[in-house]
């Protein structure tokens, strides 16, 4: 059922369960999401289930069919490419607003999700490294300090976790993150938001080789 973290309701854990499943592939594109069934595996009542299945629907990793289930969503090219063009308006504004900040709080947050994310590589352990990464992007538009470019990318962090889960280079991401951060650290927003164009188009080019992308 995954770790329990404090103070977490039954259904925020059940989203969280599920979407780092459907992240890992556990649950294939096109599987079905039976609040029955989920309740049972889960040990907890169909509401919670019910409630993290729309969470999960309003992050575009679901698809709602009947009233009491849903299918994993097979995300397409099309889908991968759009997700970029958004992360490529958005980024480079993002890390510049972080390095011109250089928040302190949120430089020691981005230096503990890039610390495991370089662990993970380095063991070769894909799922850690590819939850670190994704846990590395939040940490940097949470140190843009911008309330609005925050909600906005909580809105497709979903779909970028599940991106961020497709890819087997595990290196070159981690090696892209650690240029992001120190140009962040060092305050040097140009620089930053060079390298985050850059990252993203190194993005762009793996999108062409996915994992488990549908087309």
């Amino acid at each position: 059922m995954g770790d329990r973290i404090e103070d977490e309701s039954e259904s925020a854990r059940a989203a969280r369960v599920l979407r780092e499943q459907i992240v890992d592939g556990i649950r294939t594109p096109g599987s079905r999401l039976v609040e029955r069934d989920l309740a049972a595996e889960l040990g907890i009542s169909r509401v919670p289930v019910r409630e993290a299945l729309h969470t999960l629907a309003g992050e575009g990793l679901a698809v709602p069919r009947r009233n009491s289930w849903m299918t994993v969503r097979a995300f397409t090219d099309r889908d991968v490419d759009e997700l970029n063009e958004v992360r490529l308006a958005l980024e480079p504004v993002t890390v510049r607003r972080a390095a011109e900040r250089r928040d302190p709080g949120a430089l020691r947050r981005m230096k503990r999700c890039l610390d495991t994310q370089g662990r993970a590589t380095a063991r070769e352990d894909a799922t850690a490294a590819r939850r670190a990464a994704a846990d590395f992007h939040e940490a940097m538009t949470e140190a843009g300090g911008n309330s609005l470019l925050t909600e906005i990318s909580a809105s497709l962090a979903g779909r970028m976790r599940w991106l961020l889960g497709q890819y087997d280079d595990l290196q070159p991401v981690y090696d892209e993150h650690r240029e992001l951060y120190l140009a962040i650290e060092a305050g040097d927003a140009k620089a930053a938001a060079t390298l985050a164009r850059r990252h993203l188009r190194s993005a762009m080019a793996r999108a062409r080789k996915p994992r488990r992308v549908q087309s």
